[in-house]
């Protein structure tokens, strides 16, 4: 059974009258009813929001990540009984995969290149850091440590478990003379806890034995040689977020580019299933080479059995990895994707990358995204005390006077922004138009 030190809360909880919730269902209450997790409705996930009411946006995909999570667990559950004290709560799935997205700026990685950019000096800026921050800190469900949400649920966020000074490795960066000129490829965040949040970070890990500790914050160098280093390990409950999260990505994605007819038969005819034919599994071969013709049908009934089948061959062949250098059982035992379905996987992704996310018209919307998010950074840092609403204000001038890192506050404002009240903020700084005043109510 897991171990008591996993369910403390950094706060003591108030107890409420003939509440008889478990905790990891009061953690997933506190992530729902939270304003972070319902601005999630108005951000980007891939297709700009506002471009039509079909496709999924960062809430939607929340919930699916969600139900695929679930899913998975139930899967493990059945497969391998001697881990059900560890796969006790499908709260806490829930939790983790209704949480994964809810620190990603507006304008999705527009703007997460866009705030890393402005706050290069100052320890980066990155989504998943952003989404610790928000549970452990910001969000005011308590007044200083954010949800209070249980240990366990800490960890199983941190896709990336180490403290972003410790991964950060001198680039050379392209030097420019305007931020018009930043191209996100040569800027890129470092994937991990800010340093801002060290405190809550070595709260999070100090149950574990300290050997087993320093080898799962432990760096990997760069898979190409070059750029930031790598955390190599995650907990058990993160293994089983992050496979749903890439589930959700790959096919629901691959969905919404089919409906809105930004992809086509022929390519993935051309990319998909060339690869699928490579590989050895026979049902594969027999099925999913034929697959386009259900997919890319104009019966919707037709493809939404497609995607199901899809997510139920890739949920199904989920399985155990064990890791020796582990004891504490939430290291030791991971959820992976067996081959050839991990190759599967990989191919889906690669393909939602090349004709839809490098897609020239998404990528002039990301880099209109940042253009908004780094001029309205760098309009309020040049006067926070006249230009950040009142309370965020407070923040950045206690900040300030403890001599900590105020440009964070800013950040962090501008992170909980959705698309349309980043846009419309920019609007009222620097269009000549006049907007209402109450159009801010923030």
């Amino acid at each position: 059974m897991e171990t008591t030190p996993w369910l403390e809360r950094r706060e003591q909880d108030c107890q409420r009258h003939n509440d008889h919730r478990t905790p990891y269902q009061r953690d997933r209450a506190r992530i729902m009813h939270s304003a972070a997790f319902r601005r999630l409705q108005a951000k980007t996930q891939v297709l700009g929001v506002g471009m039509n009411d079909f496709y999924r946006t960062r809430l939607t995909h929340s919930l699916e990540v969600a139900q695929i999570g679930t899913g998975i667990a139930a899967q493990l559950r059945h497969g391998y009984p001697q881990l059900q004290p560890w796969l006790d709560s499908m709260s806490l799935i829930e939790s983790l995969c209704l949480a994964h997205d809810i620190g990603h700026p507006p304008y999705g990685h527009g703007g997460e290149s866009a705030l890393n950019y402005m706050m290069r000096s100052h320890g980066g800026f990155e989504g998943n850091g952003q989404t610790f921050r928000i549970l452990a800190k910001l969000e005011p469900y308590t007044e200083h440590v954010g949800m209070n949400l249980t240990r366990r649920t800490l960890l199983g966020i941190m896709k990336y478990p180490a403290l972003a000074d410790t991964l950060r490795q001198p680039m050379a960066e392209s030097h420019i003379t305007h931020y018009r000129q930043l191209k996100p490829s040569q800027w890129p965040p470092v994937k991990g806890i800010f340093n801002d949040d060290a405190a809550v970070f070595h709260w999070v890990l100090a149950p574990l034995p300290e050997d087993e500790r320093q080898i799962f914050i432990a760096p990997a160098a760069p898979p190409n040689g070059s750029g930031h280093q790598r955390t190599r390990h995650k907990s058990f409950d993160c293994s089983i977020m992050e496979l749903a999260d890439d589930i959700a990505y790959a096919v629901h994605d691959l969905e919404d580019a089919i409906v809105m007819g930004i992809v086509s038969r022929s390519q993935w005819r051309d990319f998909v299933v060339p690869q699928l034919e490579q590989l050895s599994d026979i049902w594969m071969k027999q099925y999913l080479t034929q697959i386009d013709s259900v997919l890319f049908s104009e019966k919707h009934y037709c493809r939404k059995d497609a995607i199901g089948t899809l997510v139920n061959a890739l949920v199904t062949a989920i399985g155990i990895e064990e890791k020796p250098l582990f004891t504490e059982p939430l290291l030791h035992y991971q959820a992976v994707l067996a081959s050839p379905y991990d190759q599967l996987l990989e191919i889906l992704k690669q393909f939602v990358l090349t004709f839809v996310v490098r897609k020239p018209e998404i990528q002039i919307l990301e880099y209109k995204g940042q253009q908004i998010v780094m001029e309205l950074f760098e309009a309020l840092a040049s006067d926070p005390m006249r230009l950040l609403p009142l309370n965020t204000q407070a923040r950045w001038q206690c900040v300030q006077q403890n001599g900590g890192n105020s440009l964070r506050v800013i950040a962090d404002y501008i992170a909980g922004m959705t698309d349309e009240f980043a846009a419309r903020l920019h609007q009222q700084l620097f269009s000549p138009r006049a907007a209402s005043l109450m159009d801010f109510n923030y």
